[in-house]
């Protein structure tokens, strides 16, 4: 039996935004999962090429129908397939075997008397394709907000009203049938107001799946894009039972309750087909405050939206895709909806993936070199290492059965945040200098981390996990069942040098009004004294400092920065060479320091360093900055540091 994964169809009237991949892009995460998990996934997707909408569209530019839908319905494979969506079953509606697959499953529903011929009077939504009861309709319009039509037409109906006592009992019987919860309840409400049956055809316009036996009608769009779930398991010939029913039905909340979980379990019912074990319902991806929609034209479109970024970060093209990925799955609403900002895309990127996970990488493969010449240490992993992954391994799974992805994403960055905290703690540069043989085990504990946050990640950021595995000198960690144990991570594997995977943006440089100081102001020629001389000035009293403007201090920058390599000056006994990443950036800084600290005490510690200091040699070696630090009793340096983790590359004002 397979592990089928499928997803809501979208239109092909424009080109996909970052809202409905949103439903693919989650069945692929899933399927992912599952896959992890060695399950034999069957993952579908589609695209719905029927309805009055699509030729309207067509028509609106001049084409040819059939032509329209092919090159749209390539355009969001395309799409898809740019954003590393990988599925196994891809089904159009306009081509022959959905055609096929819809006049059988229509006409063994009439056969079974489940389909009558009558004269339907009323609203219809073309923008939606959904009919509308006058006391359904807002303001003269649709409950979506949109222009409806009066139609009067002899069509055929599917008997709804007959499933509804069918349609309670299953939902109470299956606690899980519909996720979230909260669309249960809404659900359930909706169908004790009382189902009425469902036109499923209207006119032949010269597009669409015919009913079978009338040619003058076309099956109803809703009725034939539902039917696409099973046209990819083969029904009705043999084989589709190793397919069907699916695990996981994905979609967005507005398509839910009228045909996902109403009328498309009833036709299943009618057929005698078994129902999809879990519907489960994402909620709008939001644009400020508005509903991201084609329509509307308010898109963002994911493709472009990571190519930008690609080219902000100069970071790998895909590696850009995964962070789209992860920003969609990472705030994905269930509940509610979530909202789209620039400013929030910017700041997941910096503080969960450049900052979180690329300081968690940084860290533990420079102290790996420093201390172990790169190699992975033999030794058992710290008890509370194991707890950690063991807990961030059942919440992801707790997550993943509850089909509450952004859950799952949280249990996989909490690992890398108690890793953060973990090497604080722990303080390898100290167990190093004090020559403490628990540094073996340490390392080990922090690169068993990062191979389990490997494994957690792949489902979300596949591309990402590759690099992360790629660093740590392995192959990538695909089975679930992997996370954690001795095996996943061989002793005396040889890590190669970190290098930023999503390396820090740089938000652009705004004037803030507050903070900008006045321009002094000129003096004026005629009105200037003569300047004293050198004779009449006067000493300045112990104590006295010379002040500055904020304009003089304004051109010293500051920030944050990481120690990830230290040693000795070779030609001074004060100084230390040291390489720190300030962001994405790595210099070299001498300081004279060596009387205090030593090359052990530096690794993996956050400094404060001059950015804009010009270069300078001391003793023959080039330094790129200072560090601030204050000075003890005895004249020594005490170094300053951030009194908690900083992204790196901050500025410090």
């Amino acid at each position: 039996m397979r592990t089928t994964i499928v997803t809501a169809i979208p239109y092909v009237n424009s080109t996909p935004h970052i809202g409905n991949i949103l439903t693919t892009l989650s069945g692929d995460v899933s399927s992912r999962y599952h896959r992890a998990r060695g399950e034999d996934v069957f993952f579908v997707a589609g695209t719905d090429e029927n309805g009055q909408k699509i030729k309207e569209a067509a028509e609106a530019q001049g084409r040819e129908v059939n032509e329209f839908v092919q090159e749209i319905a390539g355009r969001f494979e395309s799409i898809f397939a740019g954003m590393n969506i990988r599925y196994d079953g891809f089904v159009r509606t306009s081509l022959e075997r959905h055609r096929f697959v819809s006049q059988e499953f229509f006409r063994i529903l009439k056969e079974k008397g489940y389909i009558y011929q009558a004269t339907y009077e009323g609203w219809y939504d073309v923008s939606t394709e959904t009919y509308f009861k006058e006391s359904d309709l807002v303001d003269g319009k649709s409950p979506d907000g949109n222009e409806v039509r009066w139609v009067s037409e002899t069509n055929y109906f599917f008997k709804l009203s007959a499933f509804q006592d069918r349609l309670l009992e299953h939902i109470e019987n299956n606690p899980g049938f519909i996720v979230p919860e909260t669309r249960k309840n809404e659900v359930v409400s909706f169908i004790k107001q009382g189902l009425r049956d469902q036109a499923v055809s209207r006119q032949n316009n010269g597009w669409g799946i015919p009913v079978p036996g009338d040619e003058g009608q076309v099956i109803y769009v809703w009725f034939d894009a539902l039917i696409n779930y099973v046209t990819a398991t083969g029904w009705p010939d043999a084989g589709w039972e190793e397919k069907w029913p699916a695990l996981a039905q994905w979609l967005g909340k507005d398509i839910l309750t009228r045909f996902h979980a109403t009328l498309w379990p009833a036709m299943l019912m009618g057929v005698g087909l078994p129902l999809p074990k879990h519907v489960v319902a994402h909620a709008w991806v939001l644009l400020d405050g508005e509903k991201i929609s084609k329509s509307k034209g308010n898109v963002i479109k994911p493709i472009e939206l990571s190519e930008e970024l690609a080219q902000r970060a100069n970071c790998a093209p895909m590696v850009a895709v995964d962070a789209v990925r992860y920003y969609l799955i990472s705030t994905m609403g269930y509940e509610n909806d979530s909202i789209y900002s620039d400013v929030e895309f910017d700041r997941k990127f910096n503080v969960d993936l450049a900052n979180d996970l690329g300081n968690a990488l940084n860290r533990s493969l420079a102290m790996t070199h420093k201390f172990l010449s790169g190699v992975i240490p033999e030794g058992e992993i710290e008890a509370d290492v194991a707890q950690a992954i063991a807990n961030a391994k059942s919440a992801y799974e707790t997550a993943m059965a509850g089909f509450r992805l952004e859950k799952a994403s949280t249990a996989a960055s909490d690992l890398i945040r108690f890793l953060n905290k973990y090497i604080d703690t722990a303080a390898p540069w100290a167990l190093a200098k004090n020559q403490d043989p628990r540094l073996g085990s340490v390392l080990r504990s922090m690169l068993m981390c990062l191979r389990s946050a490997e494994t957690m990640f792949r489902p979300i950021m596949p591309t990402a996990a590759d690099a992360i595995a790629d660093q740590l000198g392995l192959a990538p960690a695909v089975a679930w069942d992997s996370i954690g144990t001795p095996e996943s991570l061989p002793a005396g594997t040889l890590t190669k040098t970190p290098t930023p995977i999503f390396p820090r943006l740089e938000a652009p440089a705004k004037a803030d009004p507050a903070n900008v100081a006045p321009k002094p102001e000129k003096a004026k020629a005629k009105d200037t004294k003569p300047v004293e001389t050198t004779e009449t000035k006067t000493e300045k009293p112990e104590g006295v400092i010379d002040l500055i403007s904020i304009d003089d201090f304004a051109k010293v920058q500051m920030r944050v920065g990481r120690v990830f390599e230290a040693e000795f000056h070779e030609n001074s006994d004060k100084l230390l060479k040291l390489q720190v990443h300030i962001g994405e950036e790595k210099r070299q800084i001498v300081a004279g320091i060596r009387n205090n600290y030593s090359p052990e005490d530096l690794i993996g510690r956050q400094v404060v360093v001059v950015y804009n200091l010009k270069p300078a040699k001391l003793r023959g070696v080039e330094s790129q900055g200072m560090l601030l630090a204050a000075t003890n009793a005895e004249g020594g340096a005490i170094l300053l540091q951030p009194d908690k983790e900083a992204p790196e590359g901050a500025q410090v004002r």
